[in-house]
């Protein structure tokens, strides 16, 4: 089987091995694909695997011998799922092998919002410690989570896991999700206008879909406590970006953290790009060299379960 990895670099620079996929046929890894090379490159291929590299319509129809689509990744936006399920091609994704990672990073971002090291240490490493004391009891004032109150909306693997981080830090936790799950301890169901009025801190970890685009909207972000935070590591259209951004520097809301965001990259005029107090991350919530390791073996099992005759995680059945 010909396999072509288009935009390699992403999930792997060189600090892991592709040796469970070319244990499975001819396999050719590209670093980076441009949009009007991806037909040339992927002609003879029968599977094709991305990380961000977009297959529309269009694209699909010019590769004649594909049979497979294999995702490192759990999002599977940048497929035309309708063109694939028409062609007869499987669209396999990878859905938990970060989960611990991106709670972490979703936890990180948090902790940066709270603890405001970044506005500290440049002025103690520049001298000026009392100045930064001051700050620490005046314009950027720590943010203690123990008996704080955290929304997590979605509560599939990393809602879960961030459901467990919050109990540990001693707060309260709401749940809003599409399917309810049985309510661990601590945690509390509710609907999601009583989440984002109550909560100190919103965690987002659901999926883009027509329903949650632009969840996180101007009415929602008008229902939260102007001392909370947003916390975003699942996918950026999930908020719209521009109603965040009015957000925070009106100081209607106190900070965003952002693992990801409505284009990427961001244009250079991006709203959030110059709003006050959010910090982003560069879609990297899922990267950790543990993680990348165990998404490289997991594409590798769904391309030889669909090898054997026994497709797994398909998206469109």
């Amino acid at each position: 089987m010909k396999i072509v990895i288009l935009d390699g670099y992403t999930s792997n620079p060189g600090d892991v091995s592709w040796a469970p996929l070319e244990a499975l046929g001819e396999l050719t890894v590209y670093d980076r694909t441009a949009p009007e090379d991806i037909v040339a490159r992927a002609q003879d291929a029968e599977a094709v695997i991305v990380n961000r590299a977009a297959l529309p319509r269009a694209v699909l129809e010019q590769l004649p011998k594909l049979k497979w689509i294999g995702l490192l990744a759990t999002g599977y936006n940048a497929i035309d799922i309708e063109a694939a399920r028409e062609r007869n091609i499987d669209v396999c994704n990878v859905p938990s092998y970060c989960g611990d990672m991106v709670a972490q990073q979703a936890l990180t971002l948090l902790l940066h919002l709270c603890g405001n090291a970044w506005v500290y240490s440049p002025l103690v490493r520049a001298g000026r410690w009392n100045e930064a004391v001051e700050e620490s009891h005046g314009a950027h004032p720590l943010t203690e989570l123990c008996d704080k109150t955290l929304g997590i909306v979605g509560f599939g693997t990393i809602g879960q896991k961030m459901a467990g981080i919050g109990r540990a830090l001693g707060m309260r936790v709401l749940l809003s999700s599409r399917t309810q799950k049985p309510c661990p301890p601590g945690c509390a169901w509710v609907d999601l206008d009583t989440l984002f009025a109550q909560s100190d801190a919103v965690s987002l970890h659901c999926p883009l879909t027509p329903q949650t685009q632009h969840l996180v909207d101007a009415r929602r972000l008008a229902l939260m406590k102007p001392t909370a935070f947003l916390i975003n590591t699942s996918r950026g259209g999930v908020v719209d970006s521009r109603a965040l951004a009015d957000a925070l520097n009106s100081g209607r809301l106190a900070g965003a953290g952002l693992d990801v965001l409505e284009q990427e990259p961001p244009a250079p005029d991006d709203p959030l790009l110059t709003a006050k107090n959010c910090v982003i991350s560069p879609h990297i919530a899922w990267a950790s060299k543990e993680a990348r390791i165990r998404l490289i073996a997991a594409v590798a099992d769904n391309l030889k379960g669909f090898l054997t005759g026994h497709p797994q995680n398909v998206v469109n059945p």
